[in-house]
C-alpha cells in the first residue's frame, strides 16, 4: 500500500476552509488581467480551474482546458517571492521633532500565509531565497517574519509548459522537500503526501482515506511523463566553467542587440534578489522613510557608482545576469540561481531564451565560429 491519501476534488473547499479557520491568509493561482498569479482565495471557485497556459518565448496565453482540471495552468508571471521578499517595503521612519529627530524601525506586517498550489520549481526557488535571507551571516528580519509562519501546499506538475526546463535543473516536476503537503492532480481526486508535522496535523482533521497503490502509481506515472515530455533542456555539465571561460564570446554582443534591458526577466524570476535602499522625504520635510525596493542588474543605474558606470552596455548587463545566475551563484551559495521555471523566456518581449543562449555560447566555443 502507498502512504498517499485521497482528497476528492469536491472536498478541496474543506481543506481551504480548514486553513481559513486556523487563521491563515490563503493564496493560490487565480486569473488576473489575462494571466494566472498567486492571490487570495476563499474557496475552490476562486482558483483558475478549467484553464491551461500556452507559453512560448515572448508569449503567454490562457486557453480552455479540462472542465474538471483545477491546477491546469503551470505558472504565470508571479512566483512565491513577493509574499516573503516584498517588492517595496519601509524599513525606517525618521521624524523631525523640536529637539532633533526620532528614528523608528518599522516592523513588517506578517500575517501567516498558506500557499495552495506551489509548484516544485517555486519551492526550489524559495529554498534559494531562504539561503540568501535566512542562512547567511545577516538574517533578514522582514523576510524571516513572513517566512516562519508560512504553510506550503505543493502541486506536482503533470504537464509542462513549453518553456519549462526544471527537469534539467533537478527542481521538478516532482516535489521532494520543502513542503507541508503535496498534491498530485488526477481525474477526480488528488493524491496527497505529507511533508511535515504541520501538514500531518492539518490533513488529519479531514479524515481522508488512504490511496491504493494503483492511485499512487498513476500519480507517479503522470509526473514522470511530464518530465519526459519537456521540450527544453539546459546542459549544465560544464557550468560554471563554460561561462567563466567565455566572457568574451561574441554571443554576448549578439544577444545585446536583441535585449531591451527592460528588466522583465529579473522581475518575474523567483530567485533574483537585487534591491535598492532609498530615502523618501515628505514634502513638508518633517518625515523621511527609508524603503527597500526591488531592483535589477539590467537597469543602467544599478551599476552606477561615484563617477563611473561599470556595466554601461547591455552586453555587460546580460553577461552579468546570466553568468551570475548559472555560474557565480554556485560559487557564492552552493546552488544554481535558476530553477528552470521558464518565466524569463515567456515574459521577455524580445523572446530571448537563456537555454538557447547557453547552447550558442557552447557551440561557438567548440567550433571556434562566431555565433
Amino acid at each position: 500500500m502507498s502512504d498517499a491519501l485521497l482528497l476528492p476534488k469536491t472536498r478541496l473547499d474543506d481543506l481551504i476552509g480548514r486553513l481559513l479557520d486556523e487563521g491563515f491568509r490563503v493564496v493560490g493561482p487565480v486569473v488576473q488581467n489575462g494571466a494566472v498569479v498567486f492571490d487570495e482565495v476563499r474557496s475552490a471557485s476562486d482558483l483558475a480551474r478549467g484553464l491551461r497556459d500556452r507559453q512560448e518565448a515572448g508569449q503567454y496565453r490562457l486557453e480552455a482546458g479540462g472542465a474538471a482540471e483545477i491546477f491546469g495552468v503551470v505558472n504565470g508571471p508571479g512566483s512565491l517571492k513577493p509574499f516573503f521578499f516584498a517588492p517595496r517595503e519601509p524599513l525606517l521612519e525618521m521624524r523631525r521633532e523640536k529637539k532633533g529627530f526620532r528614528v523608528r524601525e518599522i516592523e513588517p506586517e506578517a500575517p501567516p500565509v498558506a500557499v495552495l498550489g506551489a509548484r516544485p520549481c517555486d519551492l526550489a526557488a524559495l529554498a534559494i531565497q531562504d539561503r540568501l535571507f535566512l542562512d547567511d551571516r545577516f538574517r533578514d528580519a522582514h523576510y524571516a517574519a513572513r517566512r516562519e509562519g508560512a504553510l506550503l501546499i505543493a502541486v506536482e506538475c503533470t504537464r509542462p509548459a513549453s518553456t519549462c526546463f526544471c527537469a534539467s535543473m533537478g527542481t521538478g516536476p516532482a516535489v521532494s522537500r520543502g513542503y507541508d503537503l503535496a498534491l498530485t492532480e488526477l481525474d477526480d481526486v488528488f493524491a496527497v503526501r505529507i511533508g511535515s508535522p504541520r501538514g500531518e496535523a492539518l490533513i488529519a482533521s479531514l479524515r481522508l482515506d488512504a490511496a491504493g497503490e494503483d492511485v499512487a502509481a498513476e500519480a507517479r506515472r503522470r509526473v514522470a511523463a511530464c518530465a519526459a515530455s519537456m521540450s527544453r533542456r539546459l546542459d549544465t555539465a560544464d557550468l560554471p566553467h563554460l561561462l567563466y571561460e567565455e566572457v568574451e564570446n561574441p554571443r554576448w554582443s549578439d544577444v545585446a542587440r536583441r535585449c531591451l534591458s527592460c528588466t522583465n526577466c529579473t522581475m518575474v524570476c523567483p530567485t533574483c534578489f537585487c534591491h535598492a535602499v532609498v530615502d523618501v522625504t515628505e514634502i513638508s520635510g518633517a518625515v523621511s522613510r527609508r524603503e527597500r525596493r526591488w531592483d535589477s542588474c539590467f537597469s543602467r543605474e544599478h551599476a552606477h557608482i561615484h563617477g563611473k558606470n561599470f556595466r554601461p552596455q547591455i552586453r555587460h548587463r546580460y553577461r552579468q545576469w546570466l553568468t551570475h545566475k548559472l555560474a557565480a551563484w554556485i560559487d557564492q551559495f552552493g546552488t544554481s540561481g535558476c530553477v528552470g521555471c521558464g518565466r524569463c523566456i515567456a515574459w521577455c518581449p524580445a523572446a530571448i531564451d537563456l537555454t538557447e543562449e547557453v547552447a550558442a555560447i557552447r557551440a561557438g566555443r567548440r567550433t571556434g565560429v562566431e555565433t
